[in-house]
């Protein structure tokens, strides 16, 4: 099953995919929808909507967390010249960094240094603390795809990566969830991403160092995880920073991620509007 979250005249609804149609089953953000809703979502029914026509959002447009975790493909560990991490390296991407499937990705006027990450992402399903790794799977509630789009000198430039990793519009995320019943195993999917028509990333996720399983459990050692929580799981080989020389993604570019089983998340690269600041 996929859940989407889409824009109607009046407000974000979420939705199931049911073929060419998008059900809309309410007014909601996904994360409150979730929470509330759970388990009997699955029963929902609504009106048939065609789905090329509705304007998709991310499907967690503001998740309560926005979690990544960094340096945990082997691949991208060799590339980055770093020693391969023995704990998980985590940090926040902030939630109002996150845009939709075909929504624009800035290059900001503070940086010219702007990387791409495909990564595949979960999304927790239910409120839960001290998950043991062979009880994770009950808890994720399906998987996504997410563009953990970096700014590479403010993320050097800080003791954390949270700056630069959280600008507005480097959190693309969609087209939709794809639940955990219908992808089957995360560990062994195929994820490409290309930088216009240049195929810059191509891996499967058992390359993961440490696998979805042991990032909630990890996780939720510390805190507890909420439904609608998104955790980006790391980036493979191949990102522009490790070219030679580098390859930043500049205005006009488009990034098109592709992970098997999930789909396709595409977006346009264009500089930052100069009329946007919000006091």
């Amino acid at each position: 099953m996929k859940l989407i979250s889409f824009i109607q005249p009046d407000g974000i609804h979420v939705g199931i995919v049911d073929g060419d149609s998008a059900v809309d089953i309410g007014v909601a953000d996904m994360a409150t929808f979730l929470a509330e809703t759970r388990p009997g979502w699955r029963t929902l029914s609504g009106k048939k909507l065609d789905l090329e026509s509705v304007h998709l959002t991310a499907p967690v447009p503001r998740p309560p967390k926005f979690l990544a975790i960094g340096l945990n493909y082997a691949a991208h560990v060799a590339e980055s010249g770093m020693k391969k991490p023995e704990v998980q390296l985590w940090f926040n991407k902030q939630s109002t960094c996150v845009v939709g499937p075909g929504d624009a990705i800035h290059i900001p006027r503070a940086s010219s240094m702007i990387d791409y990450e495909g990564e595949l992402g979960f999304v927790i399903g239910r409120r839960c603390r001290h998950v043991p790794a062979e009880k994770a799977s009950e808890v994720i509630l399906g998987y996504t795809i997410i563009n953990d789009v970096s700014t590479r000198d403010w993320q050097f430039a800080s003791q954390t990566m949270t700056m630069g990793k959280s600008f507005d519009t480097h959190g693309p995320m969609g087209p939709w969830i794809v639940t955990a019943d219908e992808l089957g195993d995360p560990h062994a999917l195929r994820l490409r991403t290309w930088v216009n028509d240049e195929l810059r990333q191509d891996a499967k996720t058992d390359d993961l160092i440490f696998d979805c399983y042991q990032q909630v459990e990890h996780l939720s050692t510390a805190f507890t995880l909420e439904p609608g929580d998104v955790v980006a799981t790391g980036t493979p080989a191949g990102v522009g920073m490790a070219m030679k020389p580098p390859a930043f993604l500049v205005p006009g570019d488009t990034v098109r991620i592709e992970i098997e089983g999930i789909g396709v998340l595409e977006n346009p690269v264009v500089a930052e509007p100069s009329d946007n600041a919000v006091w």
